[in-house]
């Protein structure tokens, strides 16, 4: 009897030790809470944050379900039976949701939710807000899973709140530029090989000018050929001009550059057909052309009308980007077209040409045309998700394309900084013979030392 009396206390003693430690190890733990979440933030998330959240989750999801309409009553029949005969039981509880697993992500956590009967993805949409203030997170996004199922993912913190400046030198492929950062924590990276054109929106000040920026800063280091065209007056893109191929500032130089280009294509498709290759990364690098990114800024320019001459300069205009949208990925010509305002109102060209381009980016914008116009044909979740951007949110888009949708943020390139690259990388300017006769073509006496590429493969200096 002493023995076992000896091991009960023995066993106690042991009990209050492990109790008492795990007892410090949370207090220390709640004491160094912000210290260790200032300086390292996967320690905390790790030790602390992800742990507190998994339990907030637990405690609040049903009330949080019944509170949004999401829980199901059971049986009326069933519920009247058990308060008239159940001796005072309570009645049934009404059925939620089932939740998965709480699994930890980079800044959050995600989770699957099992619809109910009668219940679909939007009525989760639409409860988004009151989670993330239940859990007390930035921010929670629902999209669909697959049928049945939807993914509940939430950021604890605003990961698009400084985004970093990524290393250029070397990181990115051709054609491939880190811009920014997407709200998921990871890089915003524009690759015009898989998504050849873009329609970026926004409003003055919305952060639209700084995307430019970045993406042209990035592109400039790469052996592509830019090409401007900027309709007032190139306020905007005369920055780059030491590294521009060829800039139009008015809408007569963008239909004769637009005319060039075209032609440029007409005969890239030659040479293809010729080498029996379905586009110009079947020939052999020696002869293949250089890719050119054509940068429109302010499209509304090159649509508004106030005589017959300008209706057919617009109609050309428009007519030169629906082809090059449509010939040019296979061909090595890339669209990235920005502007504050785009309508259909500004013509049935606008449409058109919208549909030839398959990324969009919608920053703040001052109309909801705009913002219907970039997201509408996409994913009415992410036509939301822009119209809810604030003015204070300067630099937050919406990105989408046809694999989905996300909050993004480009990291910020001054108008000096864009100025000092385009200076810096001038010599990397490809002279394309097709462009010198264009609007604002670069002659190359104006690129000294400049390797000259032909559609031949012929080189010369």
């Amino acid at each position: 009897m002493t023995v076992m009396a000896s091991a009960n206390s023995a066993g106690s003693a042991s009990s209050g030790w492990v109790l008492v430690a795990a007892v410090s190890l949370v207090s220390g733990l709640l004491l160094a809470g912000p210290a260790l979440r200032r300086h390292y933030p996967v320690a905390w998330w790790v030790c602390l944050g992800f742990p507190v959240v998994c339990i907030r989750v637990a405690r609040t999801w049903r009330p949080l379900m019944a509170g949004c309409g999401l829980a199901v009553s059971r049986k009326a029949a069933l519920t009247v039976v058990s308060g008239l005969v159940g001796n005072g039981a309570p009645p049934p509880q009404p059925r939620v949701p089932q939740r998965g697993l709480v699994r930890p992500s980079r800044g959050g956590f995600w989770f699957l939710v099992r619809l109910l009967p009668g219940q679909v993805p939007e009525d989760f949409v639409k409860a988004a807000p009151a989670m993330a203030h239940n859990w007390e997170v930035h921010a929670v996004r629902v999209t669909t899973w697959k049928p049945g199922l939807v993914r509940v993912v939430a950021a604890v913190s605003d990961p698009l709140k400084a985004p970093q400046v990524p290393n250029q030198r070397g990181a990115d492929r051709l054609l491939r530029v880190t811009v920014g950062a997407v709200e998921t924590g990871a890089q915003w990276v524009i690759d015009l090989r898989k998504v050849p054109h873009w329609l970026i929106v926004g409003a003055t000040r919305s952060g639209k000018s700084t995307l430019i920026n970045a993406l042209v800063a990035g592109l400039a280091r790469q052996p592509v050929a830019l090409v401007g065209i900027d309709c007032k007056g190139g306020m905007e893109l005369s920055l780059y001009a030491p590294r521009l191929s060829a800039l139009a500032t008015n809408r007569t130089q963008a239909v004769e550059l637009l005319g060039a280009l075209v032609d440029l294509t007409l005969d890239r498709m030659n040479v293809c057909r010729a080498a029996r290759v379905r586009n110009v990364w079947g020939l052999p690098e020696d002869e293949r052309p250089v890719p050119i990114v054509v940068i429109v800024d302010e499209l509304a320019e090159l649509f508004l009308i106030a005589s017959r001459n300008e209706k057919e300069e617009a109609q050309a205009t428009s007519t030169a980007l629906i082809r090059l949208a449509q010939l040019g990925a296979a061909l090595g010509v890339f669209l990235v077209v920005a502007g504050q305002r785009v309508g259909s109102d500004l013509g049935p060209g606008v449409t058109a040409l919208r549909a030839q381009l398959a990324g969009r980016v919608c920053h703040r914008v001052a109309d909801p045309g705009t913002a219907e116009m970039a997201l509408g044909d996409l994913n009415p979740d992410a036509l939301h998700a822009a119209q809810a951007i604030t003015p204070e949110q300067a630099g937050t888009a919406v990105l989408a394309s046809a694999d989905g949708w996300d909050r993004a943020r480009s990291h910020l390139v001054s108008e000096a900084e864009a100025e000092r690259v385009a200076a810096e990388y001038a010599h990397l300017t490809p002279y394309v013979p097709e462009l010198v006769t264009a609007g604002g073509g670069t002659s190359a006496d104006d690129v000294p030392s400049v390797r000259l590429e032909r559609l031949d493969g012929e080189e010369t200096e």
